[in-house]
Order: C-alpha cells, then sequence, then structure tokens
C-alpha cells in the first residue's frame, strides 16, 4: 500500500498506524528497530527533527521502505563519476 506523506504528523500517522495492524507494542517495535521507545512515541507524534537514518530503521522494521515521487531521475553512481 502507497500512503502520502507530505508532513512529520502523516509520517508519524502512518508509522503507528502499521504498528498497531501489526499488533506491535511500542517498546516491541523499538526492540525490533535497534532504537529507544522515546524515538517511536516521538516519531508518532510527528516530531520534525528526527533523523532520517533512525527512521528508516523504524520504516523497515514496520516492513515498509521510503520512496521519493516527482524528483528528476538522477544518473546512477556509475554514470556520474
Amino acid at each position: 500500500m502507497t500512503t502520502l506523506i507530505d508532513n512529520p504528523a502523516a509520517l508519524g500517522h502512518a508509522a503507528r498506524t502499521a504498528r498497531k495492524q501489526l499488533g506491535l507494542t511500542q517498546p516491541q517495535l523499538a526492540l525490533a528497530a535497534g532504537v529507544g521507545v522515546r524515538f517511536i512515541v516521538e516519531l508518532e507524534a510527528g516530531k520534525p527533527t528526527l533523523r532520517l537514518e533512525t527512521i528508516l530503521r523504524v520504516l523497515h522494521a514496520l516492513g515498509g521502505t521510503l520512496a521519493v515521487d516527482g524528483l528528476a531521475t538522477a544518473p546512477n553512481r556509475s554514470e556520474a563519476t
């Protein structure tokens, strides 16, 4: 399923919804993602200053990925050098 995320609150809502659909508590998700429970709480609350690297770990633990749409296509790294 694809969800439009255009702000931190929407990302938090999507993460919370996915966690609940998987039947996970915040501590269980934190353990699965290798982050603290506070990070999960802040992510689900829509805190705008969280580290992208850590957000990606949580999304991966939820079985999700991050996709970017609407940007110009960049050459792959081997072509850029």
